[in-house]
């Protein structure tokens, strides 16, 4: 009964997941968006079921996710097969998996549900950003130099191509394009988190759904 509940509701936050990922709230003018609670579905399935089923349902999400992009968007038209497969890698398939990461401090702070899913929810969503920051230095640190040089970013843009060049320069690079939407991201995966075991029924679930490692 127990493994049915989970696979029913992991079923659900994963659907769950990659509908709000088309709700999206901000687009960037260079890529990247800022959606509405994307990533809590999977954060929650970890902090509820531990942290290897909650990147096992990440893994499917990102797998759906990378689908949809090629599908719909086309996000992988033009790319050399190395970089496909790096984007496929890194930007979907780990980049999603982490967030399962948000159960983390779930058996150390137990009895203390809020804080343990809200600092586990700004773990996970860290290692995310920190997956999309490797990801876009190492893939796309070419464009660093062009990215600086675009309208709105006028004196400070060229303050950052005057001090750091090369791997620094791609780090740099990665780190603010990445930031424009993760953390934002982040900021709101951690207000739903607040909200979400503050409702009796989820924290009650949160108390008795049993982490699993299968």
């Amino acid at each position: 009964m127990k493994k049915t509940q989970r696979l029913a509701v992991s079923g659900v936050l994963i659907a769950l997941a990659v509908v709000l990922s088309m709700i999206k709230v901000f687009e960037l003018p260079f890529g990247g968006s800022i959606t509405l609670f994307s990533m809590t579905p999977i954060m929650l399935a970890g902090f509820l079921y531990g942290v290897p089923w909650g990147m096992l349902c990440g893994l499917v999400d990102g797998v759906l996710q990378g689908l949809l992009g090629a599908a719909t968007t086309q996000a992988f038209a033009g790319m050399e097969l190395a970089e496909t497969i790096g984007v496929i890698c890194l930007d979907y398939l780990l980049a999603f998996s982490v967030l399962g990461c948000a159960g983390l401090l779930r058996k150390v702070m137990r009895g203390k549900p809020v804080a343990a899913f809200t600092l586990g929810t700004l773990i996970a969503g860290l290692l995310r950003y920190a997956v999309h920051t490797t990801s876009g230095a190492v893939l796309y640190g070419s464009y660093a130099e062009w990215f600086f040089t675009q309208e709105g970013f006028y004196s400070w843009g060229a303050t950052i191509l005057e001090k750091f060049s090369g791997v620094q320069l791609a780090i740099v690079y990665s780190l603010i394009y990445n930031g424009f939407y993760m953390l934002p991201e982040i900021a709101i995966a951690i207000v739903a988190a607040v909200a979400l075991m503050n409702v009796k029924p989820l924290r009650k679930l949160a108390d008795t759904a049993q982490p699993t490692v299968e």
